[in-house]
């Protein structure tokens, strides 16, 4: 297992595709099953290691105290990816440091777990643009595959057998009948907590429970930090992959109290299948670099009063009246930048923000639809909003 995971590390750190970079990699073709792969599998020192960078994701400030101060100076963190397909499965290696290992359990609600997700575009009838980092956006599906690290925990798995939810304390049961029916409460516990949903847009992401998707993930801590893996189906009811896969990667910081939204996210990642052909319009979208001058981009963004509803940089008061931009430049591609300025209600951040003033929502429902109330920028100049793109795209945090 050493040897393994020295392997994964020194590959990582000597990957020459820079995901930071350009956001594509290559699944290396196997012809290994997949559908049981863990973090020890062997298929791994097949595959081809490459960074990419997870940044926090700021859009909307926590209303938890302790939260907002543990991550008052976050930070962006590198993150060791890898895929392999066999023709029918795909499957992610995501390796990143953590120097605390925090595990879910059912004593306290105020503890938070570690944990990964990995999203993918899901099934439309074209392939662009990509749907929004997060959630998906309307016509725009993605599935989220969620992993936390978790302690047992008794849920009853589905079986509705109330008579194993008792405390053991209001039983009745005492010496052997007792540790019987803790071994029975034992049996039934869960110690995978692996979560699958679909998302077209936000307060619309919704767990699949039929079983449709077969998925296995799992979750290993080694050496101050941890290791996800994912294998799914290239193809079922809701995603399609072939040639490109397009994909996303999040991690969660129990120690930090993380959850939900608050989290460190990729940008899209270009996943090319070796031996199919790319999806090049897929792969020019993942990795399209500013066109702008972002300098020019700065001084556009100013004059059109952005900073008006917006949180550019940490410096400002938190955006209460639009997203907060400190980050978007970590997980956005400069399309989605693009696409924003000129068509705001493509995609609408939840709000409303229940700190900001009653008169400012940030978006209003026209006939059932949701309308943002931000201004249109498509009478802009095509040269100014390459440039306010190019700007926005240098919105990061440090990176760790």
């Amino acid at each position: 297992m050493k040897k393994l995971l020295t392997t994964i590390l020194s590959l990582g750190v000597a990957a020459s595709a820079a995901l930071a970079a350009d956001l594509s990699l290559t699944a290396t073709k196997v012809s290994d099953q997949l559908d049981a792969i863990n973090p020890d599998s062997a298929v791994w020192s097949k595959a081809k290691f490459a960074t990419v960078v997870l940044y926090p994701q700021t859009a909307i400030e926590f209303n938890d105290k302790e939260a907002n101060e543990a991550n008052k100076d976050p930070k962006g963190k590198k993150a060791q990816v890898a895929a392999v397909h066999n023709g029918k499965e795909i499957a992610l290696l995501v390796k990143w440091a953590d120097g605390t290992k925090n595990v879910q359990g059912i004593k306290c609600t105020d503890t938070y777990s570690d944990g990964f997700a990995i999203q993918f575009a899901g099934t439309t009838k074209k392939s662009q643009p990509l749907p929004y980092v997060g959630m998906g956006s309307v016509g725009r599906p993605v599935v989220v595959h969620l992993q936390k690290a978790t302690d047992k925990v008794y849920e009853p798995n589905g079986n509705k057998d109330v008579s194993t939810q008792i405390n053991r304390q209001q039983t009745g049961f005492f010496g052997k009948e007792l540790a019987e029916y803790d071994a029975k409460v034992a049996s039934l516990a869960n110690t995978d907590f692996e979560r699958v949903f679909v998302g077209e847009g936000f307060r619309s992401l919704t767990e699949i429970k039929d079983k449709s998707v077969k998925s296995n993930a799992a979750m290993k801590y080694d050496n101050k930090g941890w290791i996800g893996t994912l294998a799914r189906p290239l193809k079922d009811d809701y995603m399609n992959g072939a040639g490109t896969v397009a994909a996303t990667i999040a991690v969660w910081d129990g120690a930090k109290h993380g959850r939900n939204g608050l989290k460190l996210l990729s940008s899209w990642i270009a996943i090319n299948l070796e031996g199919q052909k790319a999806n090049a319009a897929v792969v020019a979208e993942a990795t399209e670099a500013p066109k702008g001058d972002a300098a020019k981009g700065k001084a556009a963004v100013e004059a059109n009063g952005c900073a008006g509803c917006h949180q550019i940089d940490k410096s400002m008061p938190a955006g209460y009246m639009a997203p907060s931009l400190v980050n978007v430049g970590g997980y956005s591609t400069a399309a989605y930048l693009r696409e924003s300025l000129i068509k705001p209600s493509a995609v609408v951040v939840p709000g409303f923000n229940r700190n900001a003033h009653s008169n400012t929502p940030w978006y209003n429902l026209e006939k059932g639809k949701r309308v943002s109330t931000m201004t249109d920028y498509s009478f802009l100049d095509k040269a100014t909003i390459e440039d306010i793109v190019a700007y926005l795209k240098t919105l990061k945090a440090e990176v760790e």
